[in-house]
């Protein structure tokens, strides 16, 4: 093995941050295993853009979502985990030790644990392209502070656009919810609560087919959408100063497509009661393989199973 190779071994890589990897490297820095975590470019994951986490057990008064991941990841290097703010940009799992590569490097790993959570599902138009940072937004707790006292629109009927309009009315002064159906995914408690929120309105069986806005000296600003009614197809236009889009999330798998078994949305695919993928020594924690809880603390257990798998592994090749 070159130096080279040997400097850039490790018993575990983690790829990806969020609850799950950095749970997973707090167990298996606390095994001896050195592990180390590929964070990429969203550290923290998807809890970085959420303000207020209430429901993850012991903190009684909650914690706001970066706050929480820098403890986790503070009490994981605490056992000698290591952070690396980089991405990785490819695997090859076909020989052993795996080799992953980051841009032009080179890493060696005996065990991979793939933690790469989930992103938000964007409505896919060209306009919502042209004004996404001008107006169009995916995350209400990250932007939701520029629409002080303006109208915004949030797109989706699950608890994630219940939870982005309840979050805009601290700013906004109107959000209309914008539905393609009559019926909501999103559970009663969050359901009632939109409701019960006098700033808040609903349009249902409707969906945005165009998002409007000007140019003027380069500066980009949205000033309306197109809605268009799901059973009559008539449409009307409505003037608003943003757009969030909640429409649910994707899993972050491209890197691992004809590599590693996932299903027809891209959910990794593991043995049951297990975090074991298709290929001895890759496991997967967190919203990467969980499309049905995609919790702070389901990732955080997913993450800690993946350790304690990962080390049983390990302990069993030697």
């Amino acid at each position: 093995m070159s130096d080279n190779q040997n400097n850039n071994h490790h018993k575990v890589v983690i790829i990806g941050s969020g609850p799950a990897g950095l749970t997973a490297a707090l167990y298996n820095a606390r095994a001896n295993l050195n592990p180390v975590i590929f964070e990429g470019l969203q550290p923290g994951g998807q809890l970085t853009i959420t303000t207020e986490v209430e429901n993850y057990p012991g903190f009684e008064h909650g914690i706001n979502g970066p706050e929480l991941m820098d403890i986790i990841r503070k009490q994981a290097q605490r056992f000698g985990a290591k952070s690396y703010y980089k991405e990785i940009t490819e695997v090859d799992f076909s020989k052993k030790p795996f080799k992953l590569k980051s841009y032009d490097e080179d890493i060696y790993a005996d065990a991979v644990i793939i933690s790469t959570g989930a992103s938000a599902k964007l409505l896919g138009l060209d306009s919502e392209k042209k004004f996404m940072g001008y107006g169009v937004s995916a995350c209400a707790t990250c932007d939701g502070f520029f629409f002080k006292n303006q109208k915004v629109l949030v797109i989706g009927g699950g608890d994630t656009a219940m939870e982005e309009a309840n979050y805009l009315t601290k700013f906004a002064s109107e959000v209309i919810v914008i539905h393609r159906r009559e019926e909501f995914r999103a559970s009663k408690i969050m359901l009632d609560r939109a409701r019960k929120n006098p700033k808040i309105k609903f349009l249902t069986n409707k969906v945005v087919k165009e998002i409007l806005g000007k140019e003027e000296n380069g500066r980009k600003t949205m000033t309306g959408a197109v809605i268009q009614d799901t059973k009559d197809l008539s449409t009307e236009k409505i003037n608003t100063d943003g757009l969030f889009v909640a429409i649910g999330h994707k899993p972050n798998t491209d890197l691992f497509k004809g590599i590693l078994d996932m299903d027809e949305l891209g959910y990794l695919k593991l043995k049951p009661g297990t975090t074991k993928t298709n290929i001895e020594g890759i496991f997967a924690a967190g919203d990467v393989a969980d499309k049905s809880y995609r919790q702070a603390i389901t990732a955080a257990g997913s993450g800690c199973m993946a350790a304690i798998d990962a080390e049983r592994w390990l302990e069993e090749q030697n």
